[in-house]
Order: structure tokens, then sequence, then C-alpha cells
């Protein structure tokens, strides 16, 4: 599970130096003073693209956090327990979201 985690952390953080890229790309566009998305039939607006980016990036960004805390549970010796109620969460959650923090029943609790 470590591998995984690490694996995607990985991932992630290359998703996000990504997005950054194209964040700069797109702002280099915005103060372009020539430039006139808003009536090219073609594709998005740079507005709606810098939305999009941006949208993306927090996603990023939580997912980020959301391993590095499931790396940290599992420094701490804690990693598989519910941080709400200590019962262990199952096998079969952690394998579909290795950074679940809950178990089905406090999950169910939380989101409800």
């Amino acid at each position: 599970m470590v591998d995984l985690l690490r694996e995607r952390r990985r991932g992630d953080q290359a998703e996000a130096e990504r997005l950054a890229e194209s964040l700069g790309i797109v702002l280099s566009a915005r103060s372009d003073a020539t430039a006139d998305d808003e009536h090219d039939p073609e594709g998005p607006t740079l507005s709606s693209e810098w939305s999009r980016l941006q949208a993306l990036r927090g996603e990023t960004s939580d997912d980020i956090t959301a391993v590095d805390a499931a790396l940290d549970r599992v420094r701490l010796g804690t990693f598989g327990s519910c941080t709400r109620c200590g019962s262990p969460i199952g096998v079969d959650r952690l394998r579909a979201r290795p950074t679940a923090e809950l178990c089905i029943g406090c999950a169910l609790v939380v989101d409800s």
C-alpha cells in the first residue's frame, strides 16, 4: 500500500507541475492586450480555461494533501485505522481508496 501511495504522490506532483505550466501559458496569453479570445469560435475563452485549470489545480492539491496524510499515518502506525472511531478500515476500502481516513460506518455518518 505504501508503494501505491508513493506512486500516486509522484503522479499527483507531476500533474501539479503540468497544471502550473499550463496556468503560466494562459496567464501570459491573458496579458496579451491583442488577444481576442471571446470571439474565437474554435475553443474555450482564456477566462474559462483559467478557471478550469485552477479547479484542477485545487483538486490535485487536495489529492496531494490526502496522500501525504495517509503516508503520515503509515509512519505513525495508524494507517488502516479509522481516525474517528479507531476501528479497522476494511482492506477492500483501502484498496479502492488508499487515502481513506474513515471506516465505512463513520464515512456514512459523516456524509449524511
